[in-house]
């Protein structure tokens, strides 16, 4: 996953269609691609692209289920804008995704083709930058370092922008989204956005 600009002004609908997620949690600003056979998501791709192209990533409690209903997603999901689409052969579909907000489901309806979710944007914390704050910076971008060097793969084009990035709370994401980790974990990650370094990130080992 890279990161990319998202646009702050964009205009995010109350209402979205829910493209669920199996062991993977999206941030804002992260660039993905992802692998769609579902039926019901592929519907729901097809009504994002019909539209505004925005659609909410909602990661799923367990991989296996199949058909997940309300109770198997996770409440705080990403307002994401489809960057492009391709249909394969065998009926699946790839899409390139770049996060745009966090957004929080008051209320999700089950269609007949796919499910939609009320939402609430959640707006990014402003901090002001502290010592402290600053060092947990240098750390988690010299782990990130580190993680390369020790054979992780990450991306020379992220390593530049994790380098550059000045917000804690975007860092915390990029570094969470370029580090293996529990469902669980992630998706506590994305649920902390209240203060300090945006998602309460340790730095990776």
């Amino acid at each position: 996953p890279e990161t990319g600009r998202a646009d702050d002004q964009l205009k995010i609908p109350d209402r979205l269609p829910v493209l669920p997620l199996r062991d993977l949690v999206v941030y804002p600003f992260i660039i993905v691609p992802l692998s769609v056979s579902r039926e019901r998501s592929i519907s729901a791709v097809d009504h994002a692209l019909a539209g505004n192209r925005m659609i909410l990533l909602c990661a799923q409690k367990e991989k296996d289920v199949e058909k997940p209903g309300q109770k198997d997603l996770y409440r705080i999901g990403n307002v994401a804008v489809i960057m492009r689409m391709l249909k394969l052969p065998d009926n699946r579909i790839r899409v390139l995704v770049q996060g745009v907000a966090r957004a929080r489901v008051t209320e999700f309806s089950d269609g007949k083709e796919f499910t939609q979710a009320s939402i609430e944007k959640i707006p990014e914390p402003v901090t002001e930058g502290n010592l402290e704050q600053e060092a947990l910076m240098r750390a988690v971008k010299k782990s990130l370092e580190r993680s390369v060097s020790l054979g992780k793969t990450i991306s020379s084009e992220v390593m530049v922008v994790a380098s550059n990035l000045e917000s804690p709370g975007r860092l915390a994401d990029l570094a969470a989204s370029n580090v293996e980790m529990r469902i669980e974990d992630a998706q506590e990650i994305l649920e902390v956005i209240d203060d300090g370094l945006s998602a309460g990130v340790m730095p990776p080992t």
